[in-house]
């Protein structure tokens, strides 16, 4: 057989191999099923007795965020092929870090989710789960002022971890 027919064969070999085959992949990491079309997001609600008023809508913003600008999914109210729903269960703000004078040199803000996944593709993915993330503010600084700016920096964590566990094989 000829280079150029070995050459044209295994091109067509090729090309028919990796059209029969259908391979998801993505920049993020995220691993999602090409049946996969649809995310639902259900507000989060506040279970946790310290919790800013604004924590439920700040996370629930965050979560749908991550999954809009890192997947091509699209959003729905209800019923999506994965589907995520929980509440705010615990939040902290603790003085860590004391010195000689008794004094905290930190404030450790912590906030706790309970998330509960449903993959209505795959089952096995399904999962409920915990996910807690802290972040640290200099006593001397203003908590009311940047509590904010604090939960926007847990949310960011909160989310990637949520993300990663849902649509990511790592």
């Amino acid at each position: 057989m000829s280079n150029n027919k070995k050459i044209g064969f295994l091109a067509f070999f090729m090309a028919v191999t990796f059209t029969a085959c259908k391979v998801s992949y993505s920049f993020t990491g995220a691993s999602i099923s090409p049946e996969v079309k649809t995310v639902s997001i259900d507000f989060f609600s506040i279970n946790a007795t310290l919790a800013p008023p604004s924590s439920g809508q700040l996370f629930t913003e965050a979560l749908k965020d991550i999954f809009i600008s890192q997947t091509n999914l699209v959003l729905v109210k209800s019923d999506g092929d994965l589907q995520f729903e929980g509440y705010i269960s615990n939040y902290t703000n603790n003085p860590v870090a004391i010195q000689g004078n008794e004094q905290a040199a930190l404030t450790r803000v912590t906030m706790t989710v309970k998330v509960k996944f449903t993959n209505s593709n795959d089952e096995t993915q399904n999962f409920e789960s915990n996910f807690s993330r802290f972040e640290d503010l200099a006593s001397t600084e203003d908590l009311g002022s940047k509590e904010e700016e604090i939960l926007n920096t847990i949310n960011e964590q909160l989310t990637q971890d949520i993300f990663n566990k849902a649509v990511t094989n790592w």
